[in-house]
């Protein structure tokens, strides 16, 4: 490492004891050594979701059952859409998705509103200067969809269990009838041979 010398009349104080002194090599110097501080107390944190980035850079979510999400990076805004059809179900998820973001302070209070598109709700993000506001954002949204899995998977077991019900159901709620016979009049109420008021007292056949 170069020696550098700075030439001075005045006396030098001496050093503080808590005053640190840092050495930096020129970024030039083939010798550099460089050296990585890991802080112990920081967490990695890892989670997945089944996303897109579209062209403009919007990341689309399409993990949960009843909604789609977007969160748009440059408008820094998170969207949710109806993934098939509007219903209460649809907008409780919406509306829990939204209220969870408030909650621990991803989107501000009075910004959770209608969107532009029929059945959506949408909240502005907020500003950050020390964290990736879209980075956190994300992981909150995974940590709402971890809290929406046992309600999702319910709802799939209901499904396939009426599904199993009306195609294979079981011996007791089933008949070995067959192919019913095709007859000429089924039913309490009978098609011919009643009296009708509109032709005067005829009979119909």
């Amino acid at each position: 490492m170069p020696t550098i010398n700075i030439a001075s009349d005045a006396p030098m104080a001496p050093p503080e004891p808590d005053t640190i002194t840092l050495n930096i090599a020129p970024p030039e110097d083939p010798n550099m050594i460089r050296i990585e501080i890991v802080n112990p107390n920081e967490e990695k944190v890892l989670f997945s979701m089944q996303a897109r980035r579209a062209l403009n850079g919007d990341i689309l979510i399409f993990d949960h059952k009843d909604i789609d999400i977007v969160v748009m990076a440059e408008k820094k805004k998170i969207v949710a859409f109806a993934k098939d059809l509007m219903s209460e179900v649809v907008y409780g998820a919406e509306s829990r998705l939204m209220e969870h973001l408030r909650k621990v302070g991803i989107i501000e209070y009075d910004s959770i509103q209608g969107g532009n598109v029929y059945g959506s709700l949408e909240g502005k993000i907020h500003e950050s200067k020390d964290l990736d506001a879209v980075k956190i954002s994300l992981y909150q949204i995974s940590e709402w969809m971890n809290r929406e899995k046992p309600y999702m998977a319910a709802d799939e077991s209901f499904e396939d269990m009426y599904n199993d019900a009306m195609l294979e159901p079981e011996a007791p709620e089933s008949t070995e009838l067959g192919e019913v016979p095709h007859e000429d009049e089924k039913g309490s109420i009978r098609q011919h041979g009643l009296f009708s008021p509109y032709y005067y007292g005829r009979y119909s056949y």
